[in-house]
């Protein structure tokens, strides 16, 4: 065996030994730092976390860890300690809510268990399950903080951005313009609103995209976006295309899309036309 040779080899073994030998040791700093945060909740009595860490994997990772059985029924009563102030907490749950979100600018409207933050943003709190779901994504906590944290988010994502409402309505009307012209519709008639949608998804896309159809160049726009888009238009109060066409949106159940109407009201909405002076 060349020198080569033998120094790879030794370097193939010792990594052998060395990779059980190091995942044992991570295993264990990640149970360490698990119970080090468990302690500074206790410590803050931040029992709205303690609740959240002590229903996790890792709190079962941790009792049957051989090294750490002892963990177990400091656990369970802590895990008892954490239910009741959870629950004593209900009652002030709106009211920190209220005062986390008017903190960080968030116009929330609340009818527990159901709250919403701006058009186009709504959650539901599941309190005895300690989940709280905003715009179907699902959020396992009920700690008004992060309620507030992952509502930003989501009002980052759908309006913090640029939005030009009479360059939005012109691209609803060309879309609906072609798919009219395409399908043999008469001026005036409804569109299908998911061959719609799908259309001016399409019309959205670069030209660079559709010559290779590189999906990193892909424009992704969400039916949650369309809908606050359409919000913003109607909350603009621009009137129509800038060929005096008005948007009209048809209420229906059939191959309908949930958006928001010039009300602001969230509706099944199954067509969608540009017609001429009217509303």
């Amino acid at each position: 065996m060349n020198k080569e040779s033998f120094l790879q080899n030794t370097e193939e073994e010792l990594n052998g030994i060395l990779r059980p030998f190091q995942q044992k040791l991570n295993r264990g700093q990640h149970l360490a730092d698990f119970l080090k945060q468990c302690i500074r909740c206790a410590i803050r009595d931040d029992f709205l976390q303690l609740d959240e860490l002590l229903r996790t994997k890792m709190a079962e990772n941790v009792e049957q860890e051989k090294a750490l059985t002892d963990c177990k029924p400091v656990f369970d009563s802590l895990r008892e300690y954490a239910k009741k102030q959870v629950e004593r907490y209900r009652l002030e749950f709106i009211k920190d809510l209220n005062r986390l979100a008017e903190e960080a600018g968030l116009p929330v409207e609340i009818d527990f268990p159901r709250f919403s933050v701006l058009k186009g943003i709504d959650g539901e709190i599941a309190f005895n399950k300690r989940i709280t779901t905003i715009n179907k994504k699902i959020l396992k906590s009920i700690d008004p903080r992060r309620i507030v944290t992952a509502a930003l988010r989501v009002k980052k994502q759908l309006y913090d951005r640029p939005f030009d409402p009479h360059k939005f309505i012109d691209g609803l009307y060309e879309t609906y313009a072609k798919i009219s012209k395409m399908d043999n519709i008469s001026p005036g008639n409804p569109v299908p609103i998911q061959r719609f949608y799908l259309k001016y998804v399409i019309s959205l896309q670069s030209k660079t995209f559709f010559t290779n159809m590189d999906k990193s160049k892909f424009r992704g726009y969400s039916l949650e976006q369309f809908g606050v888009d359409l919000w913003r238009y109607f909350e603009a109060g621009i009137g129509g295309a800038s060929n005096g066409k008005k948007l009209r949106l048809d209420p229906g159940r059939n191959y309908s899309l949930w958006l928001i109407d010039s009300n602001g009201e969230r509706r099944q909405i199954s067509g969608i036309s540009f017609l001429e002076g009217e509303t």
